[in-house]
């Protein structure tokens, strides 16, 4: 933002000094506007389709719990978890009556934030006497985590990822954090790609607070590298993102047609003209393809409300907006049809 300025305003008693800010103009200007849909998109939803089912069987067809839990944290990592929410809730159905107790760090931690995440109750007899005491036992007579986990790199990635889902009161996965994340940090320069782009990732942002497609998009290159990958996920994976976001820029393109022909950002020159980036908000808590018509609306919703706290911030006077608070305050108590 450049430097404020006044601007007075002339009237027949006295003489208005309003506050106004200078934006830089949007950097995207009229990308969106001239985007173009790719022809062989129907090509590649029938083949995503047809991947889908097969994917569906892997659910149907693995009995191992430690595969399924593979299976569903590496679907939910590249995004996919939306297309299989039923098979999801099945498996771990099954999952949270599973003893955990013989698990390595891993494994334990794996089995922790699946049901957590999922809001999956776990009798008392799983977890001993809470969802938390298990992880005692990767504890020493100190009270300290063991030094035999410092160069368990999958495993400590595992538990830092799930001490996040701590409520209030569990301490044990305080300590967690701390020691994972100290841990995790110094081991930086010693791990090799992609696991190191991983773990930089994680140390920013936590699985639990990240941007799903900002994950999927880091994480589908580091999924290709893994040895006991799956062809079929990884495949999915890659025309569902590409998919995705052939929709997300046809629906920038509609919403940036309709706020071009608003025309706001021009004549009401004080204002940001942020509408990729109101975009973008509604987009991090649902990119589903099923909720397109709702990121549309909520997209201009945010426009509008961004504008209207521009005028009150940057160009208003007292006067002007205790009026324009009244009036809406008028709009809202009172119903427009009887």
């Amino acid at each position: 933002m450049e430097k404020q300025s006044t601007t007075p305003v002339k009237s027949n008693e006295d003489i208005v000094i309003r506050k106004t800010a200078k934006y830089h103009p949007s950097i995207w200007g009229d990308y969106f506007i001239h985007h173009t849909t790719s022809p062989a998109l129907t090509e590649v939803w029938i083949r995503a389709e047809e991947l889908k089912e097969q994917i569906k069987n892997f659910f149907r067809e693995t009995s191992d719990i430690l595969q399924i839990m593979n299976l569903i944290d590496a679907i939910q990592l590249l995004g996919l978890d939306y297309h299989f929410e039923k098979e999801i809730d099945a498996a771990l159905s099954l999952i949270s009556k599973h003893d955990a107790k013989n698990y390595e760090l891993y494994e334990t931690s794996l089995h922790f934030r699946l049901l957590r995440q999922h809001d999956f109750y776990v009798p008392a007899g799983i977890f001993s006497r809470t969802i938390v005491d298990v992880f005692n036992k990767f504890k020493d007579e100190e009270g300290n985590f063991m030094s035999t986990l410092n160069e368990d790199v999958k495993g400590l990635l595992s538990l830092y990822n799930a001490a996040y889902l701590r409520i209030h009161g569990e301490y044990i996965l305080d300590e967690a954090i701390l020691f994972t994340k100290n841990r995790l940090a110094s081991l930086l320069d010693e791990l090799k790609q992609p696991l190191v782009i991983l773990v930089s990732h994680f140390l920013e942002t936590p699985l639990c607070r990240g941007n799903k497609r900002l994950l999927a998009r880091k994480y589908i290159p580091i999924y290709q590298e893994e040895e006991r990958r799956n062809e079929a996920i990884l495949e999915f994976a890659k025309l569902d993102f590409n998919l995705l976001q052939s929709l997300h820029q046809e629906e920038l393109k509609k919403i940036s047609i309709w706020w071009n022909d608003l025309a706001l950002a021009k004549s009401l020159n004080f204002a940001r003209d942020r509408i990729v980036e109101c975009y973008y908000w509604i987009h991090n808590v649902h990119f589903e393809p099923h909720y397109s018509r709702a990121r549309l609306i909520c997209t201009k919703v945010i426009a509008l409300l961004s504008v209207l706290d521009d005028i009150y911030d940057n160009y208003s006077t007292l006067q002007e907006s205790q009026l324009l608070t009244e009036a809406i305050q008028r709009y809202l108590l009172h119903p427009l049809f009887c």
